[in-house]
């Protein structure tokens, strides 16, 4: 008996799986998203300007460090 991937599409669960966990791995890692970023301002707050690909790294980067008590040393 051979299971048959959905939608007809060979390794297509896998492919799926895999990017869902690279998703848990870089929110867990705290890589930013800027793609979802992207999405969300457009969806919740269409009338404010998108931080570039660029701006958005540096904020993301700036917000890490500037909370107290998130670094061990």
């Amino acid at each position: 008996m051979t299971m048959s991937a959905p939608f007809g599409v060979p390794g297509a669960s896998l492919v799926a799986s895999v990017q869902r966990v690279g998703n848990v791995v870089r929110r867990v890692i705290g890589v930013p998203d800027y793609a979802r970023y992207v999405a969300h301002m457009a969806a919740a707050h269409p009338e404010q300007p998108v931080l570039t690909q660029d701006e958005f790294g540096l904020e993301r980067l700036a917000a890490k460090y500037q909370r107290p008590g998130t670094r061990c040393c």
